[in-house]
């Protein structure tokens, strides 16, 4: 991955754009992916078109947020780990301190009516964009895929009825549609192993890690949810309400829910919203451990994998793999809707809201999903006083 021409511009150029993009890049990762290409490749010509396609690739069929990952690469491509280490912090600080601040907010005012009645009509808009995002992500990579539908509809039901983290069932759908396309053979080269190895890396180191302090467990939990957000950010929805509300008891279910809603408010990632539950949990360390942990693996398996990448990142047995990871990561968050919308819709009102939510976002392709929560919040901070009372 050698560039043919050196860089026109500065390593602080960059890092200082993606310090304003992750301060203002609202609409989600589609929409933070298509800025870096109209910025940094049509405009700028900082990135070369091929590169910026081989980075939306790899961020496509590695587990992490998507906009993160492809930030991470582009900072890769001219200036190494440096650039990827500088450009990822300057990405992810900016939605990290937001979160800092509503945690603060929520720690202190969650029991004013105000706050209650903003979280009240969130909360189930949150629920709508889901939802509606799973159905985007089912027609994307799902398609007519039979066997794909198959492990879609049995990660949905197994999350509906267990409501817990799912890990090794992610990677045994992975491997299920390996084996049976056929793609694993003798070919199978010792560099793929760069790509599936690091996969189910939690789940064997980790597991031997000790969880009797608060952070520990928070490290390692995180680390472990943050390895499997196939598909979309909102992947590790489930993955965190298996272990934050049924495991470990650190939030209520109706926190939870608000805290999937702050993901919602703030720019950047969705995972970012770890970072709010890690501060609910145990203050600003806490948060520090749980967007550090979070966010690791999302940046070891892209500059791990970065330098095979145009050798190796079309192998079939690769696609074959993350085909069926990312059939299971969908399928998880389309149980995650049902799972939450048990706690979020309460009455007829938050069930037309959601319903709204979604409707919206479906039929109106220009509305974002700031707009919606934003909306919903002053629905909710106007209806929620007069159902009180």
């Amino acid at each position: 991955m050698q560039p043919l021409d050196p860089p026109h511009y500065k390593l602080r150029e960059l890092a200082g754009y993606f310090l304003k993009l992750g301060t203002v890049g609202f609409g989600g990762p589609v929409a933070l992916v298509g800025y870096m290409h109209r910025d940094l490749v049509e405009q700028r010509r900082w990135i070369s078109e091929s590169d910026y396609k081989e980075g939306l690739a790899l961020s496509q069929i590695a587990p992490g947020p998507l906009a993160a990952q492809l930030a991470i690469y582009l900072g890769y491509v001219h200036y190494r780990i440096l650039g990827a280490t500088l450009v990822g912090l300057a990405f992810v600080l900016p939605s990290f301190l937001m979160v800092l601040a509503l945690g603060w907010a929520y720690t202190h005012f969650g029991g004013l009516p105000w706050m209650q009645a903003v979280f009240y009509g969130v909360g189930a808009a949150v629920i709508g964009i889901i939802a509606i995002s799973a159905q985007k992500l089912t027609i994307k990579n799902i398609r007519k895929d039979g066997l794909l539908w198959g492990i879609f509809t049995v990660l949905a039901a197994v999350t509906i009825i267990t409501e817990t983290e799912m890990a090794l069932l992610f990677i045994a759908a992975g491997l299920l549609v390996l084996l049976l396309r056929g793609r694993l053979g003798n070919r199978t080269s010792r560099p793929l192993s760069l790509f599936l190895a690091p996969i189910a890396l939690p789940q064997v180191a980790l597991a031997a890690a000790g969880e009797s302090h608060v952070l520990i467990q928070i490290a390692y939990f995180f680390t472990k949810a943050g390895a499997f957000v196939f598909g979309s950010g909102l992947a590790i929805v489930p993955f965190l309400y298996g272990g934050v509300v049924t495991e470990y008891r650190w939030l209520s279910e109706q926190q939870f829910v608000d805290a999937v809603a702050v993901a919602m408010i703030t720019p950047g990632p969705v995972v970012i919203t770890t970072a709010f539950i890690g501060y609910l949990v145990a203050g600003v360390p806490g948060a520090c451990v749980a967007a550090i942990a979070t966010f690791l693996p999302c940046y070891l398996l892209t500059i791990l994998p970065a330098p095979y990448f145009k050798k190796y990142g079309k192998h079939p047995a690769l696609k074959a793999f993350v085909d069926g990871i990312t059939a299971a990561a969908i399928g998880a968050i389309a149980g995650s809707v049902v799972i939450l919308a048990q706690r979020a819709v309460v009455d007829v009102f938050t069930a037309l809201l959601a319903l709204g939510a979604g409707f919206a976002l479906w039929r109106f392709k220009s509305v974002k999903e700031p707009v919606v929560v934003l909306a919903a919040a002053l629905l909710g901070s106007w209806v929620h006083p007069m159902l009180s009372s």
